[in-house]
């Protein structure tokens, strides 16, 4: 396949370690990567992140074949990953570097993500508003090699976070997808 097919979506979702797993195993995905993007500091490591200083969030970026899994079954994915009407971060993770975002690459990616958050508020699923704004993609800059494929690296870790963080029941709860 020619690179030209691929396409690339980017996330931010809080933690970025819970972001890689959902997505990761999908049949036309081909990459998901973690990091840093939205922010104005070039080449930023985890601990300016973490600062609050970046004005980067966590995200994910994620290369794509669209005729396999298309942008509108990402968004769907995407959405049910996250607490959408949290302004402050995400589960026990606060902080700017820690909300949600939909970060777009064109016009068609902007109309679907438009597309979709208008359903989810529409749908009553939340009584709170639907906060997750929609961005312009930016430059994306990975994070450091040890947080690339955490869950697969930290099995144990890692499911203790995402049960430790509340982000497991919550998806659970309100999505009724076992995040397992």
């Amino acid at each position: 396949m020619s690179e030209k097919q691929l396409k690339k979506a980017t996330f931010a979702g809080g933690c970025f370690w819970c972001m890689v797993k959902p997505f990761d195993e999908q049949p036309g995905i081909h990459e998901v990567v973690s990091g840093y993007t939205g922010g104005h500091t070039k080449n930023p490591t985890y601990k300016e992140v973490c600062s609050e200083t970046t004005g980067h969030l966590e995200a994910v970026e994620i290369t794509y074949d669209p005729e396999i899994f298309p942008y509108e079954k990402l968004l769907t994915l995407f959405w049910q990953q996250i607490d959408p009407t949290d302004p402050g971060g995400q589960f026990h993770d606060r902080g700017e570097s820690y909300t949600t975002a939909i970060f777009v690459h064109d016009d068609d990616q902007r109309q679907a993500a438009e597309k979709s958050k208008h359903e989810l508020e529409e749908s009553g699923k939340f009584s709170k508003p639907i906060v997750t704004p929609i961005r312009e993609a930016s430059v994306f800059y990975p994070a450091e090699t040890y947080h690339q494929d955490y869950y697969k690296k930290n099995p144990f870790h890692y499911k203790m976070y995402q049960k430790g963080s509340g982000r497991k029941d919550f998806i659970e709860r309100y999505w009724g997808v076992n995040s397992e």
